[in-house]
């Protein structure tokens, strides 16, 4: 008996009005939620046709890091605005962040990713001086 109360309340309940209004509202509401649909539906349709999304390694992932670097420092176009500008606080942050990783993976790195990670690092590092100096 306290099971089917049980039942009973954590199945809830529907009101629904039944005025000549609320049917109008109500069909409005359900021509909105399907026109919203169709255009989320595009949405994943036009990212699809971008095509699959590169593998996740620590190269892309250092890559990825070191593009953020190169926009912060004005020397590539921000996707987002389309325009150059620098934030040189910013790219050092980025730079040194970076660093950080690889210190912290030495060791565990294999030589590809060591000599990718020195290279970014190496190239990042005399860029960051040039845009300072």
């Amino acid at each position: 008996m306290a099971e089917d109360r049980r039942n009973e309340e954590e199945k809830g309940f529907t009101v629904r009005d039944r005025r000549f209004s609320a049917r109008k509202e109500e069909e409005k509401v359900k021509e909105k939620t399907g026109e919203a649909l169709k255009e989320e539906a595009q949405g994943r349709e036009s990212k699809e046709e971008e095509g699959p999304l590169p593998e996740i390694t620590f190269i892309n992932f250092i890559f990825s890091l070191s593009t953020s670097a190169l926009i912060q420092l004005g020397e590539v176009q921000d996707p987002i605005t389309q325009k150059q500008s620098k934030n040189l606080p910013m790219a050092k942050q980025t730079i040194d962040l970076i660093g950080m990783l690889k210190e912290k993976t030495k060791g565990n790195l294999t030589p590809e990713e060591e000599k990718f990670i020195d290279n970014v690092l190496f190239d990042l590092r005399m860029r960051y001086v040039k845009a300072v100096g």
